[in-house]
């Protein structure tokens, strides 16, 4: 037995834990081929990028959301409506209009009914527009019957036209821009201010993105350039990184083309794209100029830098993309849908990770092993120092920063794993108010039309009035239920107000559109619609034959919402059960996994509640430019926990497989804290640092969805290198002393080998030529 504690085998390096010697030989074999011939791979890799894009460009589609799943209320509401052809489960949108002149109003100004007439003439003659709404026509049949229709304010200030299409399939983004251009057109002509908005512009409006991807790569290479003081080093990591998302969000155009891609999916793809991919890059140029300074040659050393620091990126990515493609789980469409695009984007960085970089680090020779002219400047100022410290050939004598630090730690552990446990579990709180749904129009930026359209609905017809319900019966056998369901309805108070009931004759499916008293991201509003379905509605249908479902968009959104909270807990217990047994299996060990799980818990909560403080509460919202509170988009916690997840294991691995080569090697538990994470700092910092750069950078986005992902992503990952790997990792391993390596025999028996090599070698020695690390039973 090779030591204590029921540890079994031998010395496993960090270039050894993650994969077997197989793997690493296949990539060495690539990334010395594409460093030998990296014009050919640059080549391979601009035709397949174009023949992407002029795939995206002839056959691509538009995202575009469907918040509907199977077996919820809302959706057979809808399979009700689409029953009866009411044209009600289609598309709507509404232009809204008040007369310029401020003393005007649709009651008394001629030449404001008149442009109102219009406006809508040439709204119905827009392409697949199935019917609109009449202002006018009911101004001129008496002021009333156009406020009792809900299409002029009781004061007479604001006029709105519904228009209805047909459903979504049928529509594309064309129709939303012919309907924004007439709006361009006609107030230049009509003397009326024309707002718009509705499921229209929320199905096909573009994402906000390209200025945050652009800050995301320029706060990136300045990163970099401190950290390797080249223009060149810092370069190709971007490089890399451009090219793979072009391929990346190419390829989900084409699945757009196929079915429906959400329209969060090329934001988040971006946003996750060029984070793991500028880091991963990260690493395997670390290790290239580690190489070309011990005097390789720079196909040489590409080729071993990927088959060393390859295995952790292909790990890290594949875990990534398990992780997210989980999101099946919350059986929604799509996310579902979603999880696949973002998964496209992650694969094609680590395949441009082992292919095109390798070829970029061999095409730029040995030019790499050295700082440039402006970075050599630097070095002469503390800025220069900073950049050399960080620069990862440097070796370890450059980590004697963090070597005082983390022992400064493991000798004073109990303070400092109650303080920073205590300080993340503070941040935590405020996830138990946590509130989600989907926010509205009403918290855009007051430059969107949408936003302003809104306002003007609040305002002229109540809150309520921008996310009707639509309550869909098929009163077979009980004639007089609709009698019964519309007096119920109008007596709760939650509904404001009920609008005349449609019932198709050849169906005899009626539906009744209703407004709420509250704005559709209220919370009271989930609560109105819970109330109708167990409540309101079963009392005024009885024990009868008569069926009623309550749909429409804010119905549709509160189902989502509430079907991923119920399917939250198991996805995280999944999650994190996968996360135990994966690190057992790599580290032989309980309590590492057990505590990794616990610390991952922790630094994600703490995002979390930082998410409800700023967004739910509006602590700090301005500084994002957020104008109003929202509650947590429905579907963000769980893919916030599953794209967490994957990355928090990169740096998990990395970690504390070191820390482990260290105790094996010393037998010392101190030691191997202090060696392990000091030596591994430097460069969890650097990745995180970029990371956290990108991610802040889609935080100041327009979409209150994107800026969540940006903020949540940003401060976990933060958390994750700074509290839990700087601080509660050396702290609390050092508490638990050498039963951090703890493994009952019986269960080291059973359990397989397969992550690891089985001959006792280095594979990283085993692959190049060189002398094989000892094993521990040569000690």
């Amino acid at each position: 037995m090779a030591t204590t504690l029921g540890i079994v085998g031998r010395t496993r390096t960090t270039d050894e834990v993650l994969e077997e010697p197989m793997l690493s030989k296949a990539l060495l074999r690539l990334g010395a081929s594409a460093a030998r011939h990296p014009w050919r791979v640059i080549a391979a890799w601009l035709i397949a990028a174009a023949l992407v894009v002029l795939a995206a460009v002839a056959c691509g589609g538009r995202t575009a959301d469907s918040m509907t799943a199977p077996g919820l209320d809302s959706q057979r509401a809808a399979e009700l409506i689409e029953r009866a052809g009411t044209g009600q489960e289609g598309m709507t949108a509404q232009v809204v209009v008040t007369p310029l002149d401020d003393g005007a109003t649709f009651f008394d100004d001629d030449g404001a009914r008149t442009a109102l007439t219009r406006l809508r003439a040439e709204v119905k003659r827009l392409p697949h527009v199935l019917g609109t709404s009449d202002p006018a026509g009911a101004l001129d049949m008496g002021g009333d019957t156009a406020v009792r229709g809900g299409l002029v304010s009781a004061d007479g200030r604001i006029a709105v036209v519904r228009v209805q299409y047909p459903d979504q399939s049928r529509l594309s983004a064309e129709d939303l821009d012919a309907l924004l251009d007439l709006g361009d057109r006609l107030r230049t002509e009509l003397p009326l201010r024309i707002e718009m908005g509705g499921s229209l512009f929320y199905a096909f409006s573009d994402p906000d993105g390209g200025a945050s991807e652009l800050i995301g790569l320029l706060a990136a290479a300045a990163i970099l350039f401190l950290a390797f003081g080249s223009l060149v080093a810092a370069a190709l990591p971007i490089g890399m990184a451009v090219f793979g998302l072009t391929v990346g969000v190419a390829t989900m155009t084409v699945l757009a083309g196929v079915t429906d891609v959400p329209t969060f999916a090329p934001v988040l793809g971006s946003m996750v794209g060029l984070g793991v991919g500028i880091d991963y890059a990260l690493f395997v140029l670390a290790r290239h100029r580690e190489y070309l300074a011990r005097g390789l040659d720079p196909q040489a050393a590409a080729g071993r830098a990927v088959a060393t620091a390859g295995r952790p990126v292909v790990f890290a990515g594949g875990t990534v993309v398990v992780s997210i493609l989980g999101l099946a789980v919350a059986n929604v469409p799509f996310m579902t849908v979603g999880g696949v695009a973002v998964s496209i984007v992650v694969l094609t960085m680590v395949l441009a990770s082992v292919t095109l970089l390798p070829a970029f680090l061999g095409a730029a020779g040995p030019r790499l092993a050295r700082a440039g002219r402006i970075g050599r400047a630097l070095q002469t100022r503390e800025l220069g120092r900073l950049a050399r410290r960080r620069d990862p050939a440097a070796g370890a004598a450059h980590a004697a920063g963090w070597r005082r630090w983390i022992g400064h730690v493991s000798r004073h552990p109990v303070p400092y794993a109650v303080g920073a446990a205590g300080l993340l579990l503070t941040a935590t709180l405020p996830v138990l108010g946590l509130h989600v749904g989907l926010p509205d129009d009403g918290s855009l930026p007051q430059s969107r039309t949408e936003r302003r359209a809104y306002d003007l609905v609040a305002e002229g017809f109540g809150p309520g009035t921008n996310g009707p319900l639509v309550i869909a019966t098929d009163p077979t056998g009980d004639p007089g239920v609709l009698d019964r369901l519309v007096g119920a309805v109008a007596a709760d108070p939650g509904i404001a107000s009920v609008a005349p009931t449609h019932i198709d004759r050849a169906t005899g499916i009626a539906t009744l559109v209703v407004f709420p008293t509250t704005s559709p991201q209220d919370k009271a509003t989930a609560d109105t619609i819970a109330r109708l379905r167990t409540d309101v509605l079963p009392t005024a249908i009885g024990h009868g034959p008569a069926r009623a479902h309550v749909g429409g968009a804010a119905a549709s959104l509160s189902d989502v919402g509430r079907r991923t909270s119920q399917r939250l807990p198991v996805f995280v217990a999944a999650v994190l059960a996968m996360s135990f047994l994966l690190l057992m299996l790599v580290f032989r060990s309980l309590l590492v996994p057990l505590k990794a799980v616990l610390l991952n818990l922790l630094s994600i909560g703490a995002a979390y509640g930082i998410m409800v403080a700023v967004f739910q509460w509006g602590w700090g919202g301005a500084l994002i430019g957020l104008e109003a509170t929202v509650p947590i988009v429905s579907f963000i916690p769980m893919f916030l926990f599953a794209i967490l997840f994957g990355l928090s294991m990169d740096y998990e691995v990395f970690l504390l497989s070191r820390v482990r080569e260290e105790y094996l090697r010393s037998g010392d538990n101190g030691t191997a804290i202090v060696e392990g994470v000091s030596r591994t700092a430097r460069i969890i910092t650097s990745a995180a640092l970029i990371m956290v750069a990108v991610f802040l950078s889609f935080a100041v986005a327009e979409d209150p969805s994107a800026k969540m992902f940006g903020l949540g992503l940003a401060t976990a990952i933060f958390i994750d290198a700074t509290v839990v790997r700087m601080v509660l990792v050396p702290a609390t391993m050092t508490l638990l002393g050498r039963t951090n390596w703890w493994l009952p025999r019986w269960l080291d028996r059973i359990l397989p080998r397969g992550p690891v090599g089985t001959d006792g070698t280095d594979a990283d020695a085993e692959s190049t030529g060189e002398t094989p690390r000892p094993r521990l039973g040569d000690r």
